[in-house]
């Protein structure tokens, strides 16, 4: 039997560019997300990149009971998980009508904005990440690995505050993670993607001057792809990366520097 994988947000983008990557080594895999349709959708292409298996589960992992239902889903179909790629999220203030930044006038109205801003992000990108990870840690295999999707935004911000923060928050947690896993073989690491195209992340707010300062940003020259991403994770889960753990892998082209 193949590794078992546990893909967040493996319906679009680079949760199901990751999928496709395992399906490659005739993984079971296990796609969560919250749009039954979209997962539908994605199946047939993550079962034409290889031999493995998909299985589909709807979800909104930010809810403590449908994590735990998830697990209960998993062990009964896989008795086990190999694998964890916790890529849920997004930023909640691209699909809401923004709020002033920093600014001097203090309104509740704006005040009340700014929270649900802040915890929109944590809920998406924290909660969907950690209930996941903690609801599947006690059927995690010896020498499982676990990978958590940052965000570049983690280092430089994110222009609104909550996102690169709420990214930011998976560092240490992964830190902490390793540590209580560790000795039994699991390795914790987070990639913290960069620009990254084809993904349903900028929706439609993204315009040509937009796309061509970041790509101006990287070395390289190029924006990056969710199948940098895959292949930087499958990696990450591989028995080569057995002592790399409690990292934050950047992958950005370079960009790292730029704004």
């Amino acid at each position: 039997m193949g590794r078992v994988v546990v893909v967040s947000g493996g319906g679009t983008g680079i949760g199901q560019a990751v999928a496709a990557r395992f399906a490659r080594d005739a993984a079971e895999i296990v796609i969560v997300g919250r749009r039954a349709d979209v997962l539908d959708r994605a199946v047939s292409g993550i079962e034409g990149q290889g031999a493995g298996s998909v299985h589909t589960i709807t979800a909104d992992l930010a809810d403590a009971e449908q994590a735990l239902r998830v697990r209960d889903e998993v062990v009964e179909r896989h008795g086990k998980v190999d694998v964890v790629v916790a890529n849920a999220g997004g930023n909640v203030t691209r699909k809401q009508a923004p709020t002033e930044f920093g600014v001097a006038r203090v309104e509740l109205e704006r005040l009340l904005k700014v929270r649900e801003h802040w915890q929109g992000n944590f809920e998406s990108n924290v909660l969907t990440s950690v209930l996941l990870v903690e609801a599947l840690a006690d059927v995690l295999a010896d020498s499982g690995r676990v990978v958590l999707l940052s965000s570049i935004a983690a280092y430089r911000g994110s222009g609104n505050g909550s996102y690169g923060a709420a990214k930011a928050a998976l560092h240490p947690y992964a830190f902490d993670l390793s540590s209580a896993l560790g000795s039994r073989g699991v390795t914790v690491n987070v990639v913290a993607p960069g620009y990254i195209e084809e993904t349903e992340f900028f929706g439609d707010t993204m315009t040509p001057e937009w796309h061509e300062r970041n790509v101006k940003q990287a070395h390289n020259g190029r924006a990056g792809t969710p199948v940098d991403i895959a292949e930087t994770v499958h990696w990450l889960a591989s028995p080569g990366a057995s002592h790399v753990t409690a990292q934050i892998v950047q992958v950005n082209g370079g960009a790292l520097p730029g704004r």
